[in-house]
């Protein structure tokens, strides 16, 4: 049975009271996504509200970004995405939040994400997330009533790179901050430098250039598993 992957996109598309667009950042979502591809893995996109999810980032100069605006079917995912109601948990091995500052609005605090992400972790799934989409995480509880991000190694859009792209007084809260007050321990690169950590099966990138890493290592833990269940059976 082929390994299936869930990516998060979100569905706010305005940057705050600045007048500006956002939405998920193309390259956060190409990335990975041309990484789970690669290893044969199937691959669905989801979105709080469902069907056209915003997108910004998009650079044509970018080979990966180009094939995948290039290729119909991924358009047509990313742009009826499914909606949380539709999902089963138990069909997915694994789910990714692709990051954009419009996660930062819409993804901490929507319950039904949560608890699909909880019952994938739960079942022995694989949770990923990269620079702001760990703003999924924040608020993400399992079974045993501790935050998902409790006592692990984490990586995520950091105060220092919020304040170099000036929406630290934007942005509904600071992203590291958060993380470190759910019990995470944030561990961080240079501004805008790979950091990719693997905490048990929650892999975690700090931005955008991160996001081929954290599609690798989620396929190295999702692999190992796959492997492991084959042994069993």
């Amino acid at each position: 049975m082929s390994i299936k992957v869930l990516i998060v996109l979100t569905s706010h598309d305005t940057l705050g009271n600045t007048g500006k667009e956002t939405g998920f950042y193309l390259p956060e979502v190409t990335h990975p996504d041309a990484v789970f591809e690669g290893a044969g893995f199937a691959v669905d996109f989801v979105s709080p509200k469902g069907g056209k999810a915003p997108m910004v980032g998009v650079d044509l100069q970018d080979p990966l970004n180009k094939a995948f605006l290039d290729n119909p079917e991924k358009v047509s995912q990313v742009e009826n995405t499914l909606n949380p109601s539709q999902i089963d948990p138990t069909q997915y091995d694994a789910i990714f939040y692709a990051g954009g500052h419009g996660t930062m609005w819409d993804f901490p605090d929507n319950q039904e994400l949560a608890k699909i992400a909880a019952a994938i972790y739960g079942q022995g799934g694989v949770v990923g997330a990269v620079c702001h989409g760990p703003a999924g995480l924040v608020n993400i509880k399992l079974s045993n009533g501790e935050y998902l991000v409790a006592g692990k190694t984490v990586a995520s859009f950091t105060n220092e790179e919020e304040a170099a792209v000036g929406l630290t007084d934007v942005v509904p809260f600071l992203l590291e901050a958060k993380m470190i007050e759910r019990g995470a321990e944030v561990v961080k690169a240079e501004n805008f430098q790979v950091q990719v950590m693997v905490s048990e099966r929650l892999v975690t990138g700090q931005n955008p250039a991160s996001a081929k890493g954290v599609g690798e290592e989620m396929v190295k833990l999702l692999n190992k598993k796959a492997l492991v269940s084959a042994n069993v059976g």
